[in-house]
């Protein structure tokens, strides 16, 4: 069991809860805000109970919510990235995993792999790419993009909530 180093979750009024933890899930405060309204105990201090909360939270909210949250995340290498409009936790992710140091033509197949994969899937996709590096991460987008709509929205949401556990591991 690990406990936070910046705060302690049960603690926190509501406002400051949601404000700690509001883009733990990309732009999806509403995950923070029932985690909250479930009631703050001392589970929520140890980074694993409140990762589960909030995993339970996505993985039983309707199709629509999860697809939702999803959708407001980024393209690996995409234009936002480019254009310099990620989250500061998007930002560092996929700095650490060398994707600001991709060639034109990698670059030119994240491109191209994230069009065809939203053009297959309806959604970007999603990779915890903490400890990846880019040609890991192109591999596992060329591998993934022959799974079929279920298998990858159920990847998607698996991913999103290794996402939100890198993210709570550095508060």
């Amino acid at each position: 069991m690990s406990r936070f180093q910046t705060l302690t979750p049960s603690k926190l009024s509501r406002d400051e809860f949601i404000k700690a933890f509001a883009d733990i899930y990309e732009h999806s405060p509403w995950v923070a805000e029932k985690a909250y309204d479930l009631g703050l105990d001392q589970s929520v201090d140890d980074i694993d109970g409140l990762q589960q909360r909030m995993a339970d939270i996505l993985l039983s909210a309707s199709h629509e919510a999860q697809l939702a949250l999803i959708n407001a995340h980024p393209d690996l290498a995409g234009k936002a990235a480019v254009r310099g409009e990620l989250t500061a936790s998007s930002t560092a992710e996929q700095s650490g995993a060398g994707i600001h140091e991709c060639s034109a033509e990698e670059f030119a197949r994240f491109t191209e792999l994230n069009d065809a994969y939203k053009a297959k899937f309806g959604f970007p996709f999603i990779k915890a790419v903490k400890g990846s590096n880019r040609h890991q991460i192109l591999a596992a987008f060329e591998e993934r993009i022959h799974n079929t709509p279920e298998q990858e929205f159920a990847t998607a949401l698996a991913e999103i909530n290794k996402i939100a556990l890198f993210r709570l591991q550095q508060l």
